[in-house]
This record gives C-alpha cells, sequence and structure tokens, in this order.
C-alpha cells in the first residue's frame, strides 16, 4: 500500500480509493472561464483538476481559483520555480513540478520551503521526453528503467530537501512502457502514484489506449490516481476515466451502460438508438445498470444483472427489468419511453437505498 497524500481535501494513497483527475484548457489568467470549466468537471465526476501556470499573471489568478474552485486545484509549472512559489502562495492545492529543470538544488529548497509552510504536496512528475541525456546514454534507449531512474532521481532531489509529500507520475504515449515503468516504480517506493497514458491521441484512439495501458495497471492494484489524456473536450477524460473505473469495480455510482453489437436477428436500428438512449441517459444520477439489447431471443437473459433493458423485436421492444419481461414499446416511442421508465425506476431505487 502507498503512503497517504492529502491533495486539499481529497486523499490520494493509504488505501483510499482511485481518484480522477483532469487539466482544464481554459486560459489560467481567465479566473471566471477556468472556474465554470471546473464547475462542470466537478459536475462530471472529477476529483481533482490541473491548470496550466505559464506566467505569473496566471499565478496570481489561483487566488481566485483557488477560493471558488468545489475541487482541489494543481498548479502546473515548467522551468519557472518562482511561478510554482506564487501558486502556492496563492492556493494551489498541489504543485506539479520536474524537479530537475526547475533550476538547481537551491530553486528546488525555495520551492519546498513554500510547500512545507502552505502544507501542501508536490507532484513529481517526469515523463518519457524529458529524461535527462546522462540516462538515455546509460540506458542506450528510452526504456522502463531509465523512466524509473529518471523518477526516482527527481524524487531524491526533493527527498534531500527533507521533503517526503510527493506523488509520482511517470508517463508515456506508449501503454506498454507506461505498464512496464509503473510495474517496476511500484515495486522501488511508496509514493501514491498517479497513472495516465500521456498524449494518447484523440478521443477514439486515445481512450483505447489509456483503457489499456490506466486498466492493466488498476487490475494489477498500481494507481492511485488517473488521468486519461485526450485530445478533445476536457470532459471526455472525465467520462473515460470514470468508465474504466466502473468497469474494474472501482467506482460505484451512476449509469453503467450495455448494448449488444448486433447480429442477423436484429430487426431495428439499434446501434443509432442505443447511442441516442446514452446520450441521455448517461449523465443521470441513479445507480443503475440499463441494457439496449438487438432481440428478444438473447436479450433479456443476457442483461438479466441489469435493472432495466429494452430488447427490439419487429417495429417494437419489449421492456424487461431484472431479465423478466414488463410490456411492449412501440419503436417510434421507444426512446422517449424508455428514457422515462429508466427515471422512474432510478428514483425508485435511491428512495429505498
Amino acid at each position: 500500500m502507498t503512503r497517504e497524500v492529502m491533495i486539499g481535501n481529497v486523499r490520494v494513497g493509504g488505501g483510499a480509493s482511485v481518484k480522477i483527475q483532469s487539466m482544464n484548457n481554459t486560459d489560467t489568467r481567465d479566473a471566471k472561464a477556468t472556474l465554470e470549466q471546473i464547475r462542470q468537471f466537478a459536475e462530471a465526476g472529477c476529483d481533482i483538476t490541473r491548470v496550466a501556470i505559464p506566467d505569473m499573471e496566471a499565478a496570481e489568478a489561483m487566488k481566485e481559483i483557488s477560493a471558488g474552485s468545489p475541487i482541489p486545484v494543481v498548479a502546473d509549472i515548467h522551468f519557472d520555480y518562482k511561478l510554482a512559489i506564487a501558486a502556492a502562495r496563492n492556493g494551489a492545492s498541489k504543485i506539479r513540478i520536474n524537479p530537475g529543470n526547475i533550476g538547481g538544488p537551491d530553486k528546488v529548497k525555495a520551492v519546498v520551503d513554500v510547500c512545507k509552510e502552505m502544507n501542501i504536496p508536490i507532484r513529481v512528475g517526469v515523463n518519457s521526453g524529458s529524461i535527462s541525456r546522462d540516462i538515455l546514454a546509460k540506458y542506450g534507449e528510452v526504456n522502463a528503467e531509465a523512466m524509473t531512474e529518471s523518477a526516482l532521481g527527481a524524487v531524491r532531489i526533493l527527498e534531500d530537501t527533507g521533503f517526503e509529500d510527493i506523488v509520482i507520475s511517470i508517463k508515456s504515449s506508449s501503454p506498454k512502457l507506461t505498464i512496464d515503468t509503473y510495474r517496476i516504480l511500484s515495486k522501488s517506493c511508496d509514493y501514491p502514484l498517479h497513472v495516465g497514458v500521456t498524449e494518447a491521441g484523440t478521443v477514439k484512439e486515445g481512450v483505447i489506449k489509456s483503457a489499456v495501458g490506466i486498466g492493466t495497471l488498476l487490475a494489477e492494484g498500481i494507481g492511485d490516481t488517473i488521468r486519461v489524456s485526450l485530445t478533445g473536450d476536457p470532459i471526455e477524460e472525465i467520462y473515460a476515466a470514470k468508465s474504466i473505473l466502473k468497469a474494474l469495480g472501482l467506482r460505484e455510482g451512476g449509469i453503467t451502460f450495455i448494448s449488444c453489437p448486433t447480429c442477423g436477428r436484429t430487426q431495428v436500428p439499434l446501434i443509432e438508438l442505443a447511442e441516442e438512449i446514452e446520450s441521455k441517459i448517461s449523465n443521470l444520477p441513479y445507480d443503475l445498470k440499463v441494457a439496449v439489447m438487438g432481440c428478444v431471443v438473447n436479450g433479456p437473459g443476457e442483461a438479466r444483472e441489469c435493472d432495466i433493458g429494452i430488447a427490439g423485436g419487429v417495429n417494437e421492444f419489449v421492456l424487461f427489468e431484472k431479465g423478466e419481461p414488463v410490456r411492449k414499446i412501440p419503436a417510434e416511442t421507444a426512446v422517449e419511453e424508455f428514457v422515462k421508465e429508466v427515471i422512474r425506476i432510478g428514483e425508485s431505487k435511491s428512495k429505498t437505498d
């Protein structure tokens, strides 16, 4: 088990549940726009967010952002230790730096001193593109051993100042390299690990890479907090992260949606219908398993563990609950009626839980 680190009021490591992170793509200097996006993140299920601090104006905006944010805000710093100090003093819940490129031991200590004073942790962020030339020369390539040595070297810089309130991330755009590295790293220290596949790509490709990399590690018990890094709306990162956690039984609550892949027995436009239903119910607050199945031959039986579902017939659907048929719904009103039934079941379950 990793040690516990507090990021604001959120517990990471120490046996706590795996936390979801994302990163704002707003201009941090625009505190109003940044806070609006953070509120959207929180409503979607994000536990911690991170903002870029490119200059002192952004560091100053942290005052308003930190004060108004419903979730902890991490300040992402590159190269300039003064920005890290300013962000820490202005309310950041955690500072993300690479101690190896922040400007030398004295500047690292200056950041550490303020983080100690403000009682906030530091995330050591290293990725496959930031490994030192010396380590690359030693291993001859970017590999798991080189990445682990790079991360632990950065951690030692902080440890040498007496600072151990640390979270580590060491990411690659390769799911396999990410997996191999975190496996080694998890055996080399007990700091909480922030896991993700960096620069994973657009939503279509990035979700697959992230599910492979993050999901494999979480299934092995590695990882205390995660980010799905996507080129797209950051909200999609949060939805994907929730899906990964729910698929592994690491997070409960919300809609779990299943649908069949269709076959020759399917006589309704199931693909379009499933997509429409999912879009309408995915953000409902109910803890339900919902199924949209292609036929009544296998549908209800295969989805017996679901709370509610529909199975396609000829110009109609069969509504079923816990695998048992309830009534038929005409195809032309199937979406609207089914969504109403999902809400009804959800409300009823919420009252009895």
